[in-house]
């Protein structure tokens, strides 16, 4: 918990993470911020698909239309959020000379954006007013 709060501290201060281990080759900061650029990017497309959900399928039932978008919006929050964490995990590590960390959001993501597409599916073969 100590080790999450220091990384979350280091969101809003990130030259702070110069005080730790040796600056590595540039080449790596920079692939890691284009990770970081992809992610939040990831995150922008998922916030994009809940609104488009919300606004453009006006004929979906309310509570399929809801969760379809929330859904879809929390994916891309939490995304956002992970992004930034992860970016200061891989900095440090990188700094440090450890190996760089492991995650299983990625698995997790791709699993809750399968489940959003797979009940678009089911209102898609059920028809919009079921």
């Amino acid at each position: 918990m100590i080790e999450f709060v220091r990384n979350v501290r280091l969101w809003f201060a990130p030259a702070r993470i110069e005080e730790e281990g040796v600056t590595p080759d540039y080449r790596f900061s920079l692939a890691n911020e284009r990770t970081f650029l992809a992610w939040l990017r990831t995150s922008l497309a998922l916030i994009g698909g809940g609104f488009a959900v919300d606004q453009f399928l006006p004929d979906l039932r309310w509570e399929w239309r809801a969760g379809l978008a929330l859904g879809l919006l929390a994916a891309g929050v939490l995304c956002a959020l992970r992004s930034v964490n992860h970016w200061v995990r891989c900095e440090r590590a990188m700094r440090r000379g450890e190996d760089l960390p492991v995650s299983r959001f990625p698995a997790l993501l791709s699993i809750g954006v399968a489940l959003v597409a797979l009940a678009m599916v089911v209102v898609v073969l059920a028809g919009w007013e079921s």
